[in-house]
């Protein structure tokens, strides 16, 4: 029996057991693949206070796990398949084994949105930044999503690529203005407005992107073989096994103390219902999860 298990180590899970680890509880932290969740992947983490310079995701999240470990809080790499959160006792199944605690915390986060179209799992699509750039250097790299997180990988993405060009559904880029700013500083991005991609073909890997103007529906064939693609098209929250609970567009509710509707079930980071979406509140939200949760223990 633990008193507070962690369902994701992001940095909203992790920010969560720290901070219930210092209470003085029992705490678990289960994760699927790796400590960091989604920005354990990104090229650079930016605008987090007293962040070190040039941090990369994976720096981060090696940090992060460090504390963590450091903190004596114990981190299972397993897949939850199932989760009972009523009752007084929650109940956690994974791939491999059940556990039961006192509190629960969901801070899953979300995962890549697909876009739905043909050709989407050919072999140099869907590609991450700083994993799969360096494997296109010199060659025509397509980014697709115009908003924070799309743009950012493109400015990593530019100092590898011969030509990146930034597909946006948009009229124009809808990142911040210090990112405007700066892809303007770069002569080898092009911006490809009010556009989508709809369709890649190829034998095995990406031979031809089909993109179509979303003001008058025109569609274009581009040929290169050697492209690749990268999708930052958004996130679709994790919260399909949480069939107990009632959604707000896919995410959770929570209150000011991230509990939801269920007594002794707290959300916290990407996964809840809320406006802003960066690193910064997700910690704040595991900060104020692990407390109340504690607090409840």
């Amino acid at each position: 029996m633990y008193d507070i298990v962690i369902i994701g180590a992001g940095p909203a899970g992790i920010s969560a057991a720290i901070y219930g680890k210092s209470r003085g509880k029992k705490v678990l932290v289960l994760e699927k693949k790796q400590v960091g969740g989604l920005i354990g992947t990104v090229s650079t983490v930016t605008h987090y206070t007293a962040i070190v310079q040039e941090e990369s995701g994976k720096t981060f999240a090696e940090r992060m796990k460090e504390q963590a470990l450091g903190a004596g809080v114990e981190i299972r790499y397993e897949n939850v398949i199932e989760a009972k959160l009523t009752g007084e006792t929650k109940k956690i199944f994974t791939d491999k084994e059940h556990y039961e605690s006192k509190t629960l915390i969901l801070a899953n986060g979300g995962s890549g949105r697909m876009l739905g179209i043909p050709g989407e799992n050919l072999k140099g699509v869907r590609l991450n930044a700083p994993k799969d750039g360096p494997d296109y250097k010199g060659k025509n790299v397509y980014v697709i999503g115009g908003a924070d997180g799309a743009v950012k990988e493109a400015l990593y993405l530019a100092g590898i690529a011969g030509k990146v060009t930034i597909v946006c559904v948009e009229d124009e880029l809808a990142c911040i203005q210090e990112f405007k700013d700066k892809v303007v500083t770069h002569g080898n991005i092009d911006i490809m407005p009010h556009s989508s991609l709809t369709a890649v073909y190829g034998n095995g890997r990406v031979e031809e992107l089909e993109f179509t103007d979303n003001e008058t529906g025109k569609k274009q064939i581009v040929k290169d073989g050697e492209c690749g693609v990268f999708v930052y098209a958004g996130i679709v929250p994790n919260t399909q096994m949480y069939t107990e609970l009632k959604l707000a567009g896919g995410y959770i509710p929570v209150d000011s103390s991230m509990q939801t509707e269920i007594p002794g079930v707290f959300a916290a980071g990407d996964i809840c219902a809320k406006k802003v979406r960066q690193v910064a509140t997700a910690v704040a939200d595991g900060a104020i999860a692990g407390i109340q949760a504690a607090a409840m223990c």
